[in-house]
C-alpha cells in the first residue's frame, strides 16, 4: 500500500496556518471519528439567526490544538517543565475534547441521546481510539478526566480560561459577525503561568482577563442564548420527541439507520452499540429526516418539521418571571381550536422554560492573578470594575414560545 503524504498545515481564517505537530495527531485527525466533526455545526441552530455561523466542530478542535501549542511554548519559556509525553497528551486531549458532540452540537444533548452528556461520550470515543492506537492515548485521557496529578495540564483543556473557551469565543465572534466576543487570545496565552501547580495569569494582564469575562457574558446573551436560536433549538428537540412518540405507537417513520436507532432506543445506558451508531450520525441525518417528515400525515410532526426547514419559528417572549399558567393554558386552548389538534398536543408548539448565564464561577476554579511578589488574588477581587463581581452571579431569564399570530 502506498504511503500517503502527511499534511502538515491547515489554513485557518482565524489564526492563519495551523501545524500538525506529529504523526499521532495527524492519524487521529484522519480517523473516521474525528472526520465526522466536519458534519457537526459548532453553534447548532444559530445559523438561522447568524447566516455565517456554519463553521464546524472540526474547525474548533483544530483551533484549540493550535492555541495549546502556543500555551505549551509560553509555559516552557517561563521555566515550567512539560515533558514531550505530556505535550503530546495535551494536543490529543484538546483535539478530542468535543468529539462526543452529536448533531447540531448542544441542541440534542439529553434529548435524542439520554443519560449521558457529550463529555462522557467524548471519553468513550477516546477510550475506543486508545485501543486502536495501542494505548498511546492513556496519558491524554488522564489529563482530560482530571486524574493526572499535574492539575494545570487539565486546566489548559478544561477550566475557566482554557483553550476551548479562548478559541470558541473568538471563532464564533468571527463567523457570526458579533464583535462582542473578539478577545485577544494570544495576549491571554502569553500571560499564562503556573503557581502551586495551578494555571494562573500574570497580574499585568488583568484588563485582558476582564475583557474575556465580559465578552463571554455578552456572547451568551447576544448569541448563544439569542431568543430566536433558542426557539429553533427547542422546536428541533420537540420534532424528535414527536418522532419518538409516533414510533413507539407503531408508526413507520423514515430515517437513517443511526438516527432510527436512537429514536427507537429507550435505554439510558450508552453501550458500545450506541457508540457505534452515534459515530455514524451527524447534522445531515437530522436534516434528511426533517425533509422526509414535512408531508407526514401527523400534523404535529409535519408542522414542526416545516417550522425548522422554512425558518417559520415561534414567537419568543423573554421575561424575568415564569409565565402564568393561566396565560399559557389560554394560548393552548386557542391553538387547539384553530388547528384542530388535541389540547395535549399543543405543548409541542406552546412551551416555556428558562435560561441561565454566569460568566465567571468564583466558587470553583478561580482565575487567579499572579503578582510580582508571588501572591495570588482572584481576578474578581483584584478588578476595579464593579461589574466584574456581578458576573459571578447567575442570571436567570424565563421564556415563553408560541406560534405567531398569522397561524391562528
Amino acid at each position: 500500500m502506498k504511503n500517503r503524504k502527511k499534511l502538515t498545515l491547515f489554513n485557518d481564517p482565524i489564526y492563519g496556518f495551523i501545524t500538525i505537530p506529529n504523526a499521532l495527531v495527524f492519524d487521529l485527525i484522519e480517523h473516521t471519528y474525528f472526520q465526522r466533526l466536519r458534519r457537526i455545526t459548532q453553534m447548532g441552530m444559530s445559523y438561522l439567526v447568524f447566516p455565517g455561523a456554519h463553521h464546524t466542530r472540526f474547525h474548533h478542535a483544530l483551533g484549540c490544538m493550535h492555541l495549546m501549542q502556543k500555551a505549551v511554548q509560553v509555559l516552557r519559556y517561563k521555566g515550567i517543565v512539560i515533558s514531550s509525553e505530556e505535550e503530546e497528551a495535551l494536543y490529543v486531549a484538546i483535539l478530542l475534547h468535543d468529539i462526543g458532540h452529536g448533531p447540531f452540537s448542544h441542541a440534542l444533548e439529553h434529548s435524542l441521546v439520554t443519560g449521558v452528556d457529550h463529555e462522557q461520550i467524548s471519553l468513550q470515543f477516546m477510550e475506543a481510539l486508545n485501543k486502536n492506537f495501542n494505548e498511546r492515548l492513556t496519558l491524554a485521557i488522564s489529563i482530560f478526566n482530571g486524574s493526572y496529578p499535574r492539575k494545570f495540564l487539565h486546566q489548559l483543556v478544561s477550566g475557566q480560561l482554557d483553550m476551548d473557551r479562548l478559541d470558541y469565543l473568538k471563532r464564533d465572534s468571527f463567523y457570526t459577525g458579533a464583535s462582542e466576543g473578539n478577545i485577544n487570545s494570544e495576549r491571554l496565552i502569553s500571560m499564562l503561568n503556573v503557581a502551586n501547580d495551578e494555571l494562573v495569569v500574570e497580574s499585568k494582564a488583568i484588563y485582558s482577563v476582564e475583557k474575556f469575562l465580559v465578552a463571554r457574558r455578552l456572547m451568551y446573551w447576544s448569541v448563544y442564548l439569542h431568543k430566536t436560536g433558542l426557539a429553533a433549538e427547542q422546536v428541533l428537540i420537540r420534532v424528535l420527541q414527536r418522532a419518538k412518540e409516533l414510533i413507539s405507537q407503531g408508526d413507520q417513520l423514515q430515517a437513517s439507520e443511526p438516527l432510527m436507532f436512537f429514536l427507537k432506543r429507550d435505554s439510558d445506558v450508552f453501550e458500545q452499540e450506541a457508540l457505534a451508531h452515534f459515530a455514524r450520525m451527524d447534522d445531515h441525518d437530522i436534516i434528511q429526516a426533517l425533509k422526509g417528515w414535512c408531508d407526514h400525515k401527523d400534523p404535529v410532526l409535519s408542522k414542526l418539521s416545516n417550522m425548522i426547514l422554512d425558518r417559520d419559528l415561534p414567537k419568543v417572549k423573554l421575561k424575568n418571571k415564569k409565565p402564568k399558567k393561566a396565560d399559557v393554558d389560554k394560548k393552548r386552548k386557542a391553538l387547539a381550536e384553530a388547528w384542530g389538534i388535541a389540547i395535549e398536543d399543543t405543548h409541542y408548539f406552546i412551551f416555556d422554560g428558562k435560561v441561565t448565564n454566569r460568566a465567571y464561577r468564583s466558587d470553583s476554579e478561580n482565575i487567579n492573578l499572579l503578582s510580582k511578589n508571588g501572591k495570588l488574588i482572584d481576578v474578581a477581587k483584584a478588578s476595579d470594575q464593579l461589574n466584574l463581581k456581578a458576573l459571578t452571579q447567575e442570571v436567570t431569564k424565563h421564556y415563553l414560545c408560541y406560534p405567531k399570530a398569522k397561524h391562528y
